[in-house]
């Protein structure tokens, strides 16, 4: 197939931790013997950036304001990912009508079997007013779901959904509040992410090195979480629990690796426990391996923030379970289509410090059942979780829309 993906995100260099997904599903599905083109906003550095990639996936840039005023994706767009940046909602009519431009000017270069508009907000909306007769699938990542709930949205989402083909996600949730504005469910696919499970993999020899530049000890239990710094990634309740944690066990040592709106709210409060809780900020993504194999358990917390925003599945969880480490998250979102609780990891209710801490105590005492969890996950990882296993899932996707009768 011919494909077209719409994304207002995607790496821009080789460590880049924007929509790493975007990039990992588009070489999928390349490799399984489809051409895929990106049509991103400009970015620097983005264009020619993957030449390694000529043979299946191209990468097609559109401008839609002065550089210093392109503040639209990669990952710029929300603030503490829970409102709209002011000058990002400005410039947001200038990205619709230049994507919408970009976009009818490839379909009319060249042939394409469907369109693939990422994240229904603003993407989704776009291109249902660019494909003409195209196909069109549209796929929910998170943010973009609770934008379109917003009152004064939902009417153009409807309308977008009308148009669409095919609804995808990457959990139970972000596709049942969507097709509850309009979408039949069986035209709906929820596909979970993939993981490179080559690149994020158990490599003992290599768990010294995160260690050794953070300061903690080899022989430690090491907690790790990783991801941005805002509301719904739940690191809040994390140090709620904290306390009592690090009160029963002084030899732990917990590494909050991110960068986001409420990083300096909690370095603040690292000031209690220096020297066990590390939060190194950003860690680009070339990177991020080591720092899975320097821990021990991996947990990150994730809530429904108070406007109703969530996560659909976090990358990080994926990439920690191919790293053989047990996961202690919570129950909601697409977090259980990844880890089995007793089983890769440990779910607890979300915005439960109590029961969270419990569940991190009850695995750090134990750590022959944090191998077995750590193993397990590595396997499922190996065998429902890799990037050619998705892509298979998207093409089908595909072809169920492509056999509709126009």
């Amino acid at each position: 197939m011919r494909l077209l993906f719409l994304t207002q995100t995607y790496p821009r260099f080789a460590g880049d931790i924007a929509g790493p997904f975007i990039r990992d599903l588009a070489l999928g599905l390349a490799r399984g013997g489809d051409r895929v083109t990106v049509l991103a906003p400009h970015a620097q550095s983005l264009a020619g950036a993957w030449p390694e990639e000529r043979g299946g996936v191209d990468v097609v840039t559109f401008r839609y304001a002065p550089e210093r005023f392109e503040v639209l994706g990669y990952g710029r767009s929300l603030e503490a990912d829970e409102r709209v940046r002011a000058l990002a909602g400005a410039v947001t009519p200038l990205y619709g009508l230049a994507l919408r431009w970009a976009t009818r000017r490839l379909l009319a270069r060249e042939r394409f079997d469907l369109v693939h508009a990422h994240w229904i907000v603003p993407n989704g909306l776009i291109g249902a007013a660019a494909v003409g007769r195209t196909p069109l699938a549209i796929g929910l990542h998170g943010s973009d779901v609770f934008l379109a709930e917003k009152p004064g949205v939902r009417a153009l989402v409807r309308w977008a959904l009308g148009r669409s083909r095919l609804l995808t996600g990457c959990s139970p949730e972000l596709v049942d509040r969507v097709r509850a504005l309009g979408f039949p469910a069986e035209r709906s696919r929820v596909i979970p992410y993939g993981v490179d499970v080559a690149a994020f993999s158990p490599d003992p020899a290599r768990r010294h090195l995160w260690r050794e530049k953070l300061g903690v000890p080899a022989d430690a239990p090491l907690l790790l979480g990783v991801g941005r710094m805002a509301t719904k990634k739940g690191f809040q309740v994390l140090l709620e629990a904290l306390p009592g944690l690090l009160a029963a066990r002084p030899d732990v040592h917990v590494v909050l690796a991110g960068a986001g709106d409420l990083w300096d709210r909690f370095n603040a409060l690292a000031a209690q426990w220096p020297g066990r809780l590390h939060l190194p900020g950003k860690v680009l993504r070339d990177t991020l391996p080591d720092l899975y194999r320097a821990a021990d358990v991996f947990v990150l917390p994730a809530v429904h923030d108070a406007k109703g925003n969530v996560d659909g599945l976090p990358n990080v969880i994926l990439e920690a379970m191919a790293s053989g480490l047990p996961v202690v998250a919570t129950r909601i979102s697409g977090i259980p289509l990844a880890v089995e609780d007793g089983v890769t990891g440990r779910l607890v209710a979300e915005k439960d410090p109590q029961a969270l801490g419990e569940a991190l105590r009850e695995l750090v005492g134990n750590p022959g059942r944090v191998r077995a969890m750590g193993e397990r996950g590595r396997r499922k990882a190996e065998t429902e979780l890799t990037w050619d296993v998705v892509a298979a899932r998207y093409r089908e996707g595909y072809r169920m829309a492509l056999s509709m009768p126009v």
